[in-house]
């Protein structure tokens, strides 16, 4: 069992107090960290969640530039019609 999935397995408690819905988006986190979970193996921090939660940032971040991204281009698209 990974790291990753060894946090994960001790959260699970509070992901069943969550909504169904809300426990959908805990998954999606976890899924994210496990995108990142090469670089986090080469860090020793003071917390072992640290690595997790920047992995979990990192593809939010990721996610939301390429959103912005994309909002320009349609930005751009309505201007040039206008």
């Amino acid at each position: 069992m990974s790291h990753t999935n060894q946090i994960e397995a001790e959260w699970d408690e509070y992901r069943r107090a969550l909504r169904p819905t809300d426990q959908a988006i805990f998954d999606r986190l976890f899924e994210y960290a496990q995108l990142h979970t090469d670089p986090s193996t080469v860090h020793k921090p003071l917390f072992v969640e640290t690595p997790i939660l920047i992995s979990i940032l990192l593809e939010q971040q990721i996610q939301i530039d390429d959103l912005v991204d994309r909002l320009d281009h349609v930005e751009d698209d309505l201007n040039d019609r206008g």
